[in-house]
Order: structure tokens, then sequence, then C-alpha cells
């Protein structure tokens, strides 16, 4: 800050010196003055200044001190009273701006929240239908088109499923109930989701659970095996997926791993970005590139650890570390 105020007061202070300097030359260049009294003269006039610039700058730089210190939110109250004119300036036109654009957000956060209010009703709204329609599906015979319209209705379901879970996760935190949860339970439902579609690509699921219970919330670590899952099942063909639940390190271990194309290794370290789907394949349009973003997003919370290892060709494997038993009572707390 002194800087800064010597930055400021710079001109004065070089005024103050060349009216000093002046004074000094016309003494020399007259002789009835005396050099050692202008020299005395100038001596005190500066030491004056100097005293009157060091008397000046607390007061000249608290208002400006405090808003370099303040935190960067819309709360003027931590600003120093203004003790000049342009400070009042100053302090009123930033006060003015913070309460424009409190007005500002507080518009817009009303209309997103009646955007979002609106979307998850009309999603709940479509629900009721798409129920129907699964129902009328399953009393149709056996065939291709009864298939057809499974696979159909199941991408319609998962995209409901996708959409109304990105909305609630912005308030996750308010949504969270951790219990002990069977995973063959969870794995079972979600398996028996995917089956038609399975059963059209070929695809088995091989289980070896060695863990069968985790603490954790079961909405939620259903929502993202669901989207681990059916990422296996979207990228494989004529293959099982293995589904493997172990101890590591006392930490609870789901590993989901398929035998499909596999991730490019450019591609690992952006799969949970939101909106990426691939560098080396623009060619599909299956991938939203939003199923793993919102699963890294879910996990986060749950004290979940999401990793992904790939080969490419080979297939992937994702794996879910989960927290310490203790560990629950901090989430548990929220």
């Amino acid at each position: 800050m002194i800087k800064r105020f010597v930055r400021e007061r710079l001109s004065w202070i070089a005024l103050v010196l060349s009216v000093q300097l002046l004074f000094l030359f016309l003494a020399y260049l007259d002789p009835a003055v005396s050099l050692a009294s202008a020299g005395y003269f100038v001596f005190l006039s500066l030491l004056f200044f100097a005293g009157f610039l060091l008397l000046r700058y607390p007061k000249e730089t608290r208002f400006y001190r405090s808003l370099a210190d303040r935190e960067n939110n819309w709360d003027t109250a931590t600003i120093a009273k203004p003790s000049s004119p342009f400070e009042e300036l100053a302090a009123g036109t930033i006060t003015d701006q913070a309460d424009r654009l409190r007005q500002l957000a507080s518009r817009h956060l009303t209309a997103v929240e009646r955007e979002k209010d609106e979307l998850l009703s009309w999603i709940h709204e479509v629900k009721t239908p798409l129920t129907a329609m699964h129902l009328m599906i399953g009393r149709m015979e056996s065939g291709p088109l009864k298939s057809q319209l499974t696979y159909e209705w199941l991408r319609i379901h998962l995209l409901l499923d996708q959409q109304l879970h990105q909305k609630r996760i912005t308030f996750i935190e308010n949504d969270l109930y951790i219990e002990k949860v069977d995973l063959e339970t969870i794995l079972h439902h979600e398996i028996r989701t995917l089956q038609a579609w399975c059963m059209a690509k070929g695809i088995g699921f091989d289980l070896r659970l060695e863990v069968t219970e985790v603490w954790s919330d079961a909405k939620w670590l259903s929502f993202i095996l669901r989207q681990l899952l059916t990422n296996a099942v979207k990228y494989s063909e004529a293959s099982d997926i293995v589904i493997r639940s172990c101890w590591r390190d006392e930490h609870p271990v789901i590993q989901i791993t398929d035998h499909g194309r596999g991730i490019d290794p450019r591609d690992l370290t952006r799969i949970f970005d939101k909106g990426f789907t691939s560098t080396s394949r623009h060619d599909g349009t299956a991938a939203t590139g939003m199923g793993l973003y919102l699963s890294r997003q879910a996990a986060e919370p749950l004290g979940i650890t999401l990793q992904a290892a790939s080969r490419r060709g080979e297939g992937s494997t994702f794996t879910l570390l989960f927290a310490r038993r203790n560990a629950y009572s901090e989430i548990t707390g929220m």
C-alpha cells in the first residue's frame, strides 16, 4: 500500500521537490541570499513535507485498504467510511453496483429455480405414459418388433433418468441418506433393467462379490452403477461384463470390467469432463458426454473415488473406491 500511495502522490512530491530545487537555484544566482540559509530552509521544508506525508498516509489509505482487504462478495459493510469527496463517490458507486448485481442475481436464481422445477415436473409427468408404454410392450408377443421397441423405450428411460439426476445433483447433500446397502440387490435390479438390451447384443454378466454390503446412499449409488453399466453395455458386443467387489486397505471396492472397444489413452484424463465424448470417434451419436461426469459429481459427496483404466481394443475397468466406515460419519452429518 505504501508503494501505491507514493505512486498516487508522485506528481505532488515531484512538484514540491521542483520548487525546492528552484529556490536553491535562485539562491545560487542571487548573491544577496545566503546559500547556507537557503539550504537550511529547504531541509526544514522537506522534513516538514515528509512528516505531512506520514501523517496523511493512514487517513488517505484507510478507505482503499478496506477495498483491497474485503472479501469478494456483495457485502459493502466492510468498506471503511469515506473521508473525502472522491472516496464518497467511489463508495456510492460500489454500493449501487453491488445492489444492482444482487437484485439481478436474485432474479436469475429465481428464474433458474423455476425452470428446474418445471423440468422436474415435466419429467415426472412423462414417466407416467412411459410406464404405461412399458407395460404395453411387455404384453406383446416376443419378436423383433418387441425387442426394438423395448430398446427404444430403454433409451428414453435412461435419458430421462439422467436428466432427472442432473437437475437434482446440485442439491445432492440435502438428499443423502447413508445406510448399509446390499450390493447384490442393487446390481440385480440394474441388470434386469438392461436385460433386453444385453440379450440383443449377446452380453452377459459375471458377478464376483466378495463384499456384499457397503455404507452409502442407495439411490445415488444405483445411479452411479447405472451409468457405468450402461456405458459398459453400450460399447461392448457379445462378451461378459465382470463385476467384482473386494477389500483394498480396509476400503470396499467395486470394479466393473467390460471387453469392449476401450478408451484411447489420450482420452482417459478427460472422460469425466462435462460434455466430453471422444477425440477419436466423432461419428457416433449415442454418447452425450454426461454419464461419467454426473457419476463423478455424485460420487464425491458420497466419499467414493471413481477411477478408470483401459486398453484400446481390449476393454475398460471402472473402479469405485469407497471410504472407510468411520469416514461416513462426516457424510451423514451433512
